[in-house]
């Protein structure tokens, strides 16, 4: 059963205002309010308040303890299968109800972006869509998996556009078809007594065990795979012609590789971003009827959706 957000109970104190309600009713940020209220309901919990400030720089030392013990191992040496069922095994057990709830919608959400963007490509490219049931499913190497698609659609994109001798531009009549809400549901994730870590907190944990049982070009791969939002959010306002909607992207620069310390606190940056794009191509699709189709930019207004600026 959905769980009512603390800041959402009490109401409005106009002595002592929450701002927890006040990001929830705030809509500068485009997300649908089920998905704040869980973004926000785990980031004003307990765990993020209390624990993660002791587990961040722990996380962080331990990164630096292991790069220096991984100068001493094979260069190959890795155990991504291993990998996967710990992290399924600890975000079962140990992590929030809506934090699980999120990590499944990512996979989703950043599937359908990339399939958008590729089928309306002047160049169209399929992809390797990731579509996890639940929490099980992400022993099967999604993580890794997750960020080699990122790369190799990136790769594969280009390459078609520069064969053709094509740029990338203004999609006259966008396909909106694989933009839908994910059918995992917050109500079908664990909520075991020990269920409570945080979602920030629980990247910060898992990043050294990432590190530790990945070889160094799968774990910096997946660090600097977060530099890519700009990438594909610049793609996705080219096809919409709607570069203000680029102004809550802030990865840095994806040609500036960054280090591995702070790939925890990027990582929730980086899931935030795609729910932010996936929201604004929903209401895009809506605005577009659900197919197909021109829309001045005039008609695309008074539907509803507006610009991040």
């Amino acid at each position: 059963m959905r769980r009512t957000p603390d800041f959402l109970a009490k109401g409005h104190d106009e002595r002592d205002p929450s701002p927890w309600l006040a990001l929830y009713l705030d809509q500068s940020t485009p997300l649908p309010d089920d998905v704040k209220a869980a973004w926000l309901t785990d980031s004003s919990s307990g765990s993020r308040q209390y624990l993660l400030p002791f587990l961040r720089p722990i996380a962080r030392t331990t990164i630096v303890l292991i790069q220096v013990v991984k100068v001493f191992v094979p260069r190959n040496w890795s155990h991504s299968r291993l990998l996967h069922r710990i992290l399924a095994w600890g975000l079962k057990h140990f992590v929030s109800p809506e934090a699980n709830w999120l990590i499944l919608r990512h996979f989703h959400l950043g599937s359908q972006v990339l399939a958008f963007i590729g089928r309306n490509s002047p160049a169209p490219v399929g992809t390797s869509p990731l579509e996890p049931a639940d929490i099980d499913a992400l022993k099967d190497d999604l993580f890794l998996k997750h960020d080699l698609n990122l790369f190799n659609f990136v790769i594969r994109l280009t390459q078609a556009l520069r064969d053709r001798g094509l740029v990338l531009g203004r999609a006259a009549a966008p396909d909106f078809s694989m933009i839908r809400e994910p059918e995992v549901r917050l109500e079908d994730m664990p909520h075991g007594k020990f269920n409570f870590l945080d979602l920030q907190s629980a990247i910060e944990l898992f990043t050294p065990l990432y590190q530790l049982m990945l070889t160094d070009n799968d774990f910096w791969r997946a660090a600097n795979s977060l530099q890519l939002d700009e990438t594909i959010g610049i793609y996705t306002a080219t096809l919409l012609a709607a570069p203000e909607h680029l102004i809550l992207v802030n990865n840095k620069h994806p040609l500036v590789p960054l280090s591995t310390l702070r790939a925890g606190h990027r990582l929730v940056i980086h899931g935030l971003s795609t729910e932010m794009l996936h929201s604004l191509l929903q209401r895009t699709k809506a605005a577009h009827g659900g197919v197909p189709g021109d829309l001045p930019a005039a008609e695309e207004a008074s539907a509803g959706v507006p610009p991040l600026a």
